[in-house]
């Protein structure tokens, strides 16, 4: 509710902190459980549609996918996919200078570099599916360029294989 209230200054600032904490180069485990505890945060504020909106046109955004390029722990990774699919998932509109392109791009890539390994691939999927869906969501309406969000088609072949792999799971 406070966060939905918030004037510009007010969340400006806010996101200001989110995003030092964020950025924290700070190796130890407090600053480790910090930032997660903010993701965990962030997850939960970011269900709601204005919320969502505002994360997602905002400087957070690009942390958030350097964060999944960058960060040393999984963890912290795994969060941080949660609340990009979270914030695309809740989005009222997106904008066309959000760097939707390049976090298809590295998720698809993470999603490659790890294949094997299906935990990682539980974290990663969801995300990704929610910016593809927001994508086709803001084409079909039609107001923006098609290159302004340009999915590569490693996205797409990555999905279909990972959707393969699971369905020759669940019957085999």
């Amino acid at each position: 509710e406070k966060l939905s209230s918030m004037n510009d200054v007010d969340w400006n600032n806010f996101l200001k902190r989110v995003c030092s904490l964020l950025n924290s180069t700070e190796k130890s485990t407090g600053a480790a459980r910090s930032k997660l505890n903010l993701l965990y945060y962030l997850c939960t504020v970011a269900v709601r549609k204005e919320i969502a909106s505002r994360l997602m046109s905002s400087q957070l955004f690009p942390i958030l996918i350097q964060q999944l390029r960058a960060a040393s722990s999984w963890d912290i990774r795994a969060r941080v996919a949660r609340v990009i699919g979270l914030v695309a998932l809740h989005t009222a509109e997106l904008g066309e200078n959000v760097p939707i392109s390049e976090a298809v791009v590295l998720l698809t890539e993470l999603i490659r570099e790890n294949f094997r390994n299906s935990k990682l691939k539980q974290c990663l999927l969801p995300a990704l599916g929610e910016l593809l869906y927001l994508v086709a969501r803001e084409e079909e309406k039609g107001e923006h360029p098609r290159e302004c969000w340009a999915v590569p088609s490693a996205a797409y072949t990555v999905l279909m294989r990972c959707l393969r792999e699971g369905v020759r799971l669940f019957h085999g």
